[in-house]
């Protein structure tokens, strides 16, 4: 009787390949070459991709849209609003003690919330 040696022996998967840390932060052209070198995409299909995925954001946070977008295992994008301030009037001065000052009010305003996802906070480790 002859045993499988096939079945008895697992192969392992190779393992993939870490990535060398870049030294200098890319340009839009250097990170589109980079890109359209490791994938099989052009160079015009690349930042095709790129821009489109800006209107995609943009739609997603602009006034009366859901206003968060999450590119999945990296970041979450919300716009979130921030009410308005009253006026105050006969603050103490943290500046100049003892004096008193009065504060203008702030309107409401939308800003824009970027939160890293786990997956991004595990590469800078």
């Amino acid at each position: 009787m002859a045993v499988k040696k096939s079945a008895a022996k697992k192969k392992a998967a190779p393992k993939p390949k870490k990535a060398p840390a870049i030294q200098k932060k890319y340009t839009k052209t250097e990170i589109l070459n980079e890109i359209a070198q490791n994938t099989d995409l052009s160079k015009k299909q690349v930042a095709a991709v790129i821009d489109e995925l800006g209107v995609l954001i943009e739609r997603h946070i602009k006034k009366r849209a859901v206003g968060e977008f999450t590119l999945p295992g990296l970041l979450k994008i919300k716009s979130v609003v921030r009410p308005a301030r009253p006026a105050r009037k006969g603050v103490p001065n943290p500046f100049k003690p003892g004096e008193l000052m009065d504060i203008p009010r702030k309107p409401a305003t939308t800003r824009v919330k970027v939160l890293p996802l786990k997956k991004l906070k595990e590469y800078a480790l």
